[in-house]
């Protein structure tokens, strides 16, 4: 059996006394592009901050590639790329000079650097403005540049955190057909966005946290089967976005079902109404 590209056991993280993530137990195949949802506050930016490196996870443990995470951290952060929530760029470089610094700290080498931030300012079309400084990049171009580094060095697996939020529809098609070459050739993809009709295209396995905990992991068609025997009883009374008979429910239904979610189509603000 293949080792789990990332595997994590009681994965936890308290605040104070806050819980923000709690016994977390994921298993994600290399190769896989797999979507992690929640609701806001549910612990998706937390748990991926773990994953990678950025946060302590308080007890329990994480392994990616088969290594330790906390026993191996450089070695497994240069196998691995990250969109960050923040993205975290260097606003007074240009976008040559930061795809540059990066690549050479993934220990690329300064001609293979350079080549790989000339294929990717073209292919991000953020090519035509040698000299603009990063802190002038709109949101979309920023995002695009966070996505060029985190790929720059052929990373095994790739965290995204809302990869598509800001970006053109233009500049979306061309970085999931990227996305898409990447899982062909082997890399693994966690992704989390709140956009669940981009998840559903992509992704063909899934998490999902509510409040901290993990409470469904498995292929859509799985988590769709563990849902559609509900939809019934769901149609007689009040409940989220029901499916006809004969309809496969959409992941947006079954994320309403699994984490409890409602909708009231008839809801209405009184200065609206």
């Amino acid at each position: 059996m293949d080792v789990p590209a990332i595997a994590t056991q009681a994965l936890t993280r308290r605040f104070g006394d806050f819980v923000a993530v709690q016994d977390v137990h994921l298993s994600v195949s290399p190769g896989q592009f797999f979507g992690f949802l929640g609701p806001n506050g549910a612990g998706k930016s937390t748990t991926i901050k773990m994953l990678t490196g950025l946060l302590a996870a308080s007890s329990g443990s994480i392994q990616l590639l088969g290594l330790d995470l906390a026993k191996n951290p450089v070695e497994v952060k240069r196998q691995i790329g990250v969109v960050p929530e923040g993205m975290a760029l260097f606003g007074r470089l240009t976008g040559a000079e930061y795809l540059n610094f990066v690549g050479r700290m993934y220990g690329l080498d300064r001609e293979t650097a350079g080549k790989r931030t000339a294929e990717l300012l073209e292919f991000m079309q953020l090519a035509e403005q040698p000299k603009t400084l990063v802190t002038d990049y709109s949101h979309g171009m920023q995002k695009k540049l966070a996505l060029a580094a985190a790929v720059i060095h052929g990373p095994r697996i790739l965290f995204l955190d809302e990869p598509f939020e800001g970006v053109d529809a233009i500049a979306s098609g061309t970085l999931k057909a990227m996305l898409q070459r990447m899982i062909a050739r082997g890399a693994t993809i966690f992704l989390t966005s709140h956009v669940l009709e981009i998840v559903e295209r992509l992704c063909s396995h899934l998490a999902i946290i509510h409040r901290g905990r993990l409470v469904a992991q498995g292929s859509l068609e799985e988590l769709r089967a563990g849902v559609e025997a509900q939809a019934a009883a769901a149609m007689a009374g009040a409940s989220p976005a029901v499916s006809a008979p004969g309809e496969k429910l959409t992941l947006e239904e079954i994320f309403l079902r699994i984490v409890g979610g409602t909708r009231h189509a008839d809801q209405e603000l009184s200065w609206l109404g």
